[in-house]
C-alpha cells in the first residue's frame, strides 16, 4: 500500500524507461524530428538541467545516479525520460545513437 518514496531526496529523481514503444507513439511524439546525439563506449559524468526524453536507436547504457549504488539500464528501442536535476554517470558499453528532446516547460525562466 505504501510507496517506497521515503528514502533520500535523490530517489524522487527517477529515470523512466519504456521498452519498445509503439510506432504510433513514436510518431505522435515526433521522434524523427528531434536532434540526434551519439557517443562511443566509456564513462560520462552528466548533469541534467532540464528533463530529457530520448529514444535510443542503438547502444546500451547503465546509468548510476550520484549518491546511490543502484543503476538503471536501457538500450536500443527504449524510450527514456531523465528527470531535471539528475547528476549521474553514464557507463556506455555499446556506442549510443539517440534522438533527444529537452522539456522546455521544466526549466524555469531565468
Amino acid at each position: 500500500m505504501a510507496a517506497d518514496s521515503n528514502s533520500d531526496s535523490s530517489s524522487n529523481l527517477r529515470i523512466v524507461v519504456q521498452r519498445n514503444p509503439s510506432e504510433s507513439q513514436l510518431s505522435e511524439l515526433g521522434i524523427n524530428s528531434w536532434p540526434k546525439w551519439g557517443c562511443s563506449p566509456g564513462k560520462y559524468q552528466l548533469k541534467f538541467d532540464a528533463e530529457e526524453t530520448c529514444y535510443l536507436l542503438r547502444g546500451k547504457v547503465k546509468v548510476y545516479p550520484k549518491g546511490t549504488s543502484e543503476f538503471v539500464e536501457f538500450g536500443a528501442g527504449d524510450l527514456v525520460i531523465i528527470p531535471k536535476g539528475l547528476s549521474c554517470t553514464w557507463d556506455v558499453s555499446v556506442a549510443v545513437d539517440k534522438h533527444y528532446k529537452f522539456d522546455s516547460s521544466s526549466s524555469s525562466s531565468s
